[in-house]
């Protein structure tokens, strides 16, 4: 886990953690009831949704999946595979677009909506976890990379493969994924990275299992990512159920690697309790 060693970034006299080496995943303590930033743009987020009905679809779940309070991302099936160009215009109306506006980290440091913000579309099939991403930044920085990665502007998945198993568990398991992606190191061309801090027995690089592209515009840039459900060890099923969260990091010093701010597409933020997470569903 990236937290496992001291970190050099200075405390801030009023930051929301208690210690100075709390970053991402508020991995040692939970959060106190971040603010809520709303824009035009993340009310109108919910996409056309068309309906498809491919020829052979993959069997349906036969777990009774329990429900979780939060926010709850359906995944589309997708019959025609997206094409990995960081645009997801191609499959955009086949799934339901979701926002991540709410500041968990970093107020003091967010200035406004076009410093970080961001909005995702999950799809799958038999094969693979896809995701779309577009982030509103005004300074891409990141010169991270590895178990730092969250030390730059980057993205962060939470997943719980096991629902139903442990479901009133509120510590990690073995069934519990951090990734985070880097949509390039030095600048949206260089380098794409993809990390696992959790599990720890299974911590490590995916940068070579996970397909990431990228792009940007002025203040904005765009990811597709491919996750293969081997990373997962699991077997997708139409109706399965797993714990969620999507989260933005983001830095604007360009001459220091450090996690200025945390935005989520849950209000609550409180890593090592999976029981906060949302829920993502396949159908």
């Amino acid at each position: 886990v990236s937290c496992n060693f001291p970190l050099l970034k200075k405390e801030e006299p009023t930051s929301i953690f208690e210690l100075a080496n709390q970053t991402m995943t508020a991995m040692f303590a939970g959060l106190p009831t971040p603010t809520r930033v709303t824009t035009a743009e993340s009310t109108n987020a919910v996409a056309t949704i068309v309906q498809t009905s491919p020829t052979v679809m993959p069997p349906i779940s036969t777990v009774t999946d329990h429900q979780r309070s939060a926010q709850k991302v359906v995944a589309k099936y997708l019959s025609k595979k997206p094409v990995l160009d960081g645009d997801w215009g191609d499959w955009k109306k086949s799934t339901i677009a979701y926002a991540a506006d709410y500041v968990v980290y970093g107020q003091k440091a967010w200035k406004d909506d076009a410093d970080c913000e961001g909005s995702f579309i999950v799809g799958w099939d038999e094969n693979f976890l896809y995701l779309g991403v577009k982030v509103k930044d005004d300074a891409y920085v990141q010169n991270a990379g590895a178990e730092l990665l969250y030390r730059g502007d980057s993205i962060e998945l939470l997943i719980d493969t096991d629902l139903n198993g442990d479901f009133y568990e509120n510590k990690l398991s073995e069934d519990d994924y951090q990734i985070g992606i880097s949509a390039g190191r030095g600048g949206i061309q260089g380098p794409k990275e993809a990390y696992l801090w959790y599990p720890i027995s299974k911590k490590g690089s995916l940068s070579q299992q996970i397909d990431i592209t990228s792009t940007s515009t002025a203040g904005i840039y765009r990811l597709e990512v491919q996750i293969p459900w081997s990373v997962f060890q699991i077997t997708p099923q139409r109706g399965k159920q797993m714990g969620f969260e999507f989260s933005v990091s983001d830095n604007d010093d360009t001459d220091e690697n450090v996690q200025q701010t945390l935005v989520s597409n849950l209000p609550t933020h409180a890593f090592l309790d999976p029981t906060t997470w949302g829920v993502i569903v396949l159908e």
